[in-house]
């Protein structure tokens, strides 16, 4: 894929005057209702440019990989063959630049614009965005700068196969990072002198009364518990880590310019992560002002059927599918419909009665002010855990389906509110990736590194693990990894070495 035009943001993209009109009349009306957000630029692009910037993840410029061409060709050819269209794409930055695509309807353009100043407000305001980059479009562009450089000094070959190495555990983050210090300070006075103590302090006792006060089989427990803690405390980690990208980093023997890329990589896996921990409620939260925005003030009559079509083909939503636009929508709505009708709190909780809760409304008129307080903090695993309903989910038609081995086919299995809920929860608490641990940096004292896979009742890709851990042999200087999973509910070790991966059973315990 060609690179993205210098003077791509900036210059030379400035909306027609029609837009430019629409935009600030949006804008104010979105402030008008208590949205807050950056300067927002927005940029106009051919199908094929903005193709170019989706695949580049809503950047024009990228370090050079071959998956960045790739993915423009996916997108390119779904353009094409009318399987999807891009509507809108807003970066997480200050300023924060969106894109519109030239060939689009005006009410489309409009509708987009909405769309972006609540992405962008959702951006400034949550929790979770709070640790990233507001620069990240300038650090994206030293990153490109970075690979370049390295390509010319060591071969692009290399490098690209090195970044193909680093992208196949660009997953394996912890995403709560930023937000929670995971492990303390090792204070290594303390280590020095628990090791020469022999003995455990004892209640003062004469001899004969020693063994009663001091019970030799308590002493031993305490002895025991003494020697563990400082067992864990001096090992390697001496907690489980989740962040296994950034234990590599740290602890793998690599080159000094290997570390730059990885750095690098882990940096932008970083910022990208609270996108995907709060898909459900950005994409709804963002679809809900564009919705009232547009249906109270912006909506000309004209217009008003080509937004009913476009907007009904975003939140459309097939049996079994799980659409974040639709659900995060649908969701913001009820939460300001129970909030206004004072639908909360103990007296509501205790009525049984379904006449009176379908008819409750105490006027209390809180809806507004309580989705802004939950847009400042919750992501969405909180979010559906807190205000997911029993009775949102019975309006929703929401149910769990099962695998039928003998009709080879995904079945109905169950309508109950709680299965529902663990399940979503389920699906948003993993989204695709699994659980992995450091658990041991220098296993049977032989410099391998074993990991811990966090079982959750679905197996390891036994493909994409083989090519995975083969990669972080690499990475950890040729020395074989091991990890601890499961397959088909029986504890394994698979054990990579640098040529194959060979799968072991293993105890419980270990």
């Amino acid at each position: 894929m060609s690179r993205m035009p210098s003077r791509f943001l900036r210059e030379g993209r400035q909306l027609p005057g029609e837009l430019e009109e629409a935009r600030q009349s949006i804008e104010a009306l979105a402030r008008s209702y208590g949205l807050d957000f950056f300067d927002t630029i927005f940029e106009m692009c051919t199908y094929d440019e903005i193709n170019m910037v989706a695949a580049y993840g809503g950047f024009p410029t990228r370090y050079p990989h071959w998956r960045f061409g790739m993915e423009f060709l996916e997108m390119q050819k779904s353009y094409e063959y009318g399987l999807s269209k891009i509507y809108e794409m807003v970066i997480n930055t200050d300023p924060s630049y969106a894109y519109l695509m030239d060939c689009n309807l005006v009410v489309d353009q409009k509708l987009v614009m909405a769309h972006v100043f609540g992405h962008v407000d959702f951006f400034k305001n949550n929790a979770w965005f709070a640790h990233t980059n507001r620069k990240m479009l300038d650090e994206m562009a030293n990153h490109a700068t970075k690979v370049r450089n390295a390509m010319e000094k060591h071969g692009t070959g290399e490098v690209e196969a090195f970044i193909d190495q680093c992208l196949s555990i660009d997953n394996l983050i912890d995403p709560h990072g930023p937000h929670i210090v995971r492990r303390r300070p090792i204070d290594e006075d303390a280590l020095d002198s628990e090791a020469p103590r022999a003995d455990i302090p004892k209640m003062p006792a004469r001899d004969y009364m020693d063994k009663h006060i001091n019970p030799p089989d308590y002493l031993e427990d305490q002895r025991k518990r003494r020697d563990d803690e400082i067992r864990r405390m001096k090992g390697f980690p001496e907690e489980p880590v989740r962040d296994v990208m950034a234990f590599v980093l740290e602890h793998a023997p690599l080159p000094r310019w290997k570390q730059e890329i990885l750095r690098m990589i882990h940096d932008e896996a970083e910022y990208f992560a609270p996108q995907a921990q709060t898909k459900v409620m950005n994409e709804g939260w963002a679809s809900y002002w564009h919705t009232l925005l547009m249906t109270r003030h912006i909506l000309a009559p004209s217009e008003v059927i080509d937004y009913a079509d476009h907007h009904s083909g975003t939140t459309a939503m097939r049996p079994g599918q799980f659409n974040p636009y639709k659900i995060g929508l649908e969701l913001w709505r009820h939460i300001e419909e129970r909030w206004n009708k004072g639908r909360f709190g103990k007296e509501w909780l205790d009525c049984d009665d379904p006449v009176l809760r379908r008819n409750w409304d105490t006027g209390a008129g809180l809806g507004r002010e309580k989705i802004f307080e939950i847009r400042r903090t919750h992501n969405d695993i909180t979010f559906l855990d807190t205000f997911l309903t029993e009775d949102f989910c019975r309006e929703m038609g929401f149910f769990t389906t099962k695998f039928d081995p003998k009709s080879r086919e995904w079945l109905l299995d169950s309508r109950e509110f709680h299965e529902v809920k663990q399940g979503l929860l389920n699906q948003l608490a993993s989204r695709g990736s699994p659980r992995i641990y450091v658990v041991d940096a220098n296993h049977e004292n032989r410099g391998e590194l074993r990991l811990w896979h966090d079982y959750d009742a679905l197996d390891l890709q036994l493909e994409w693990a083989t090519v995975t851990l083969g990669n972080l042999v690499s990475l950890w200087g040729g020395r074989p990894v091991h990890v601890d999973t499961r397959v088909e509910g029986k504890p394994v070790r698979l054990t990579h070495d640098g040529s194959e991966m060979k799968r072991q059973t293993r105890k419980e315990e270990e």
